[in-house]
């Protein structure tokens, strides 16, 4: 039986990423590296996480919020529409590390995450403050 998040016969879990072990660079789980946005197909329901580079939400776009996310590997954009900002509109407003789940739109060369579901997971950022927190030594290049 085909999953319904899928149309190809691929699963969400063919697009993620593994847990990273224990003690290693706080990546947050089950995330779709920026580098990769262009292995699904369009409209895939796909997971991305990053640092929040920029919010925009212009005059002219009908209460639609832009945000762009940083991680190691790119930038990805996701596309907030009004009705899932009023849902999640603190994780919007204020986190500073994002992990959006929503469906991939393709247009003009352009990829964008259509955000379903949005959760702020900055809480991670704050365990490399911690003095327990030890860097195993792996670069962002070294990342699955």
């Amino acid at each position: 039986m085909m999953h319904p998040d899928t149309a190809s016969g691929t699963s969400l879990s063919d697009w993620i990423t593994p847990t990273p072990r224990p003690n290693s660079w706080p990546r947050p789980p089950a995330a779709l590296p920026a580098a990769r946005l262009d292995e699904p197909s369009g409209g895939a329901r796909v997971c991305v996480a990053g640092l929040v580079l920029v919010r925009q939400r212009p005059g002219t776009a009908k209460g639609v919020i832009f945000v762009t996310l940083e991680d190691e590997t790119g930038t990805c954009n996701v596309v907030v529409w009004a009705s899932i900002y009023e849902r999640f509109r603190r994780a919007v407003i204020a986190g500073r590390l994002l992990r959006v789940t929503g469906r991939l739109q393709r247009d003009a060369g352009v990829v964008h995450v259509v955000a379903e579901v949005i959760e702020d997971i900055s809480p991670l950022l704050d365990r490399l403050l911690r003095p327990d927190f030890r860097h195993d030594g792996t670069r962002a290049g070294d990342q699955p």
